[in-house]
């Protein structure tokens, strides 16, 4: 393997992992491979197309240098505080430029409990596509290196065929570590926050409150993250504390999906009867998540605890309205709006009411809405054909957007550049795992094009940009 691979985490915090060595599969085979992010990695193509490469992800071969690791971690899992969780089928080998390396679905860990620390082919390939998609749409998120079948079945409700995902992350650090952590002592804590901010956020290292400054940014970057999402259309299905990474990123695509006709109360998880994770409710969720990394570093913050609760609860008051300006800045944007005011910001309120309303599909709206400003497209054959107050709102758009310096070309140009005509809807990914599980990766391979130009619009895959025909409820499963 050409590049180095350190340990860090597993040299620094040893009191938050196990050991765990990889017992590897006998006939395995690499079904995905990606070529631009093992060049980012330093690992070539040559080397992702060997035999060493196989065996390594495998688990087969244990790298000279590596560490193999199950790391332990707490969450709230729907509301309910689990302590005990940590890696139950994954293994850290170690990182590479600074990023972590990790097998998901390699087998049994300290952590797993009752299963058996393997992972189905599908949820292994829905990650590997959703994941990069999310990369190419610029949402921060953790990476698919390889997609492997194990040609050994795993026992669910069925027998499925087994899978691994490579996985890459700048770290697998997340809010369920920090509860993890104080339940360990003041000591381990200050150690995570000190590995965590020298490895995420090196500008705070020698601030004065550097905890709490910490902490703020953390905030910052799950509340861009989440502002994303939102304006995605995508739903998380899982926002457990031990799925929330303090760097920022998307981390676990189980039950996850993408909204197709916008609606507040979205849902597609199995296991989310109440709607706890719906697509309305992620902004809360968001605020009810940090609330929890603050209840852990509350030791860190000041030598009396209720003044380092005030610092908090002062630092996570300003999430919401720091959402709402993210928000409603990147829907502007998404609608052609330079800049949102109190003047404009109705637009955008009005805009999702007249999509709420009509139940109509949140991605072919804005691209729909580009043609119409264009007049490339007519309202009556686009989605929003059967729209009566639609019209008065593009009148209202144009009043305030189009002046003289203003060019409705450039701005719905850009609107284009921003607004995705592909996404990963559930029909095609569905179609797509299934084929695959039958092992026929054709469709896979043409997605996974595809959605690496996700705002480029092509006549030929306009297929792939239309939601299902029919209205039949859709829903997800967890993959483990």
């Amino acid at each position: 393997m050409q590049s180095a691979l350190r340990n860090s985490y597993a040299k620094v915090l040893p009191e938050l992992s196990r050991e765990c060595f990889p017992s590897g599969f006998k006939k395995p085979e690499i079904i995905l491979k990606n070529y631009e992010l093992g060049e980012e990695l330093g690992l070539s193509k040559k080397f992702l197309d060997s035999d060493e490469c196989l065996n390594i992800f495998s688990g087969n071969t244990l790298l000279e240098d590596s560490m193999p690791i199950a790391q332990a971690y707490s969450g709230h899992q729907f509301g309910q505080f689990n302590p005990n969780l940590g890696d139950g089928r994954a293994i850290l080998l170690g990182e590479i430029k600074n990023l972590d390396i990790q097998l998901k679905g390699i087998g049994q860990t300290p952590f797993s409990r009752r299963g058996d620390g393997k992972s189905a082919l599908g949820p292994v390939l829905r990650e590997y596509i959703i994941s990069e998609f999310m990369n190419a749409a610029g949402i921060p998120t953790t990476r698919a290196l390889l997609a492997l079948k194990t040609n050994e079945n795993v026992i669910r409700d069925t027998e499925l065929p087994g899978g691994i995902l490579a996985r890459v992350a700048n770290s697998h650090i997340r809010i369920g570590t920090f509860q993890y952590a104080a339940m360990q002592g003041n000591e381990v804590l200050k150690k995570l926050a000190d590995y965590s901010i020298k490895r995420h956020y090196p500008e705070l290292k020698n601030a004065d409150e550097r905890y709490l400054k910490f902490f703020a940014a953390v905030c910052q970057s799950q509340t861009k993250l989440v502002s994303n999402w939102m304006n995605i259309g995508f739903i998380h299905g899982v926002m457990n504390t031990d799925n929330v990474t303090i760097s920022g990123e998307t981390i676990d695509y189980g039950p996850c999906a993408f909204m197709d006709l916008y609606d507040q109360k979205t849902v597609f998880s199995s296991i989310d009867y109440a709607g706890r994770y719906c697509y309305g409710n992620q902004p809360a969720i968001l605020v009810w998540n940090l609330s929890k990394l603050a209840e852990a570093l509350i030791p860190l913050i000041d030598g009396e605890e209720q003044r380092s609760i005030e610092k908090l609860t002062e630092v996570l008051e300003l999430v919401m309205p720091s959402y709402e300006k993210y928000f409603y800045s990147e829907m502007g944007k998404k609608l052609g709006i330079d800049s949102i005011s109190q003047n404009n910001m109705y637009l955008v309120k009005d805009y999702l009411k007249i999509l709420d309303s009509n139940s109509i599909d949140f991605t072919l709206s804005f691209r729909d809405l580009s043609k119409i400003l264009k007049k490339t497209k007519s309202i009556e054959d686009s989605v929003f054909k059967n729209t009566s107050d639609f019209k008065k709102w593009t009148e209202n758009w144009i009043i305030r957007n189009i002046s003289e310096k203003a060019n409705l070309k450039d701005i719905t140009n850009q609107m284009d550049l921003i607004n995705p005509c592909y996404i990963p809807r559930n029909h095609i990914i569905e179609d797509a795992l299934e084929n695959a599980v039958n092992g026929d990766m054709t469709l896979i391979n043409e997605i996974l094009q595809i959605y690496k130009n996700p705002f480029d619009e092509n006549e030929d895959f306009e297929i792939f940009m239309k939601p299902s025909k029919t209205n039949a409820p859709y829903v997800t499963f967890c993959g483990t």
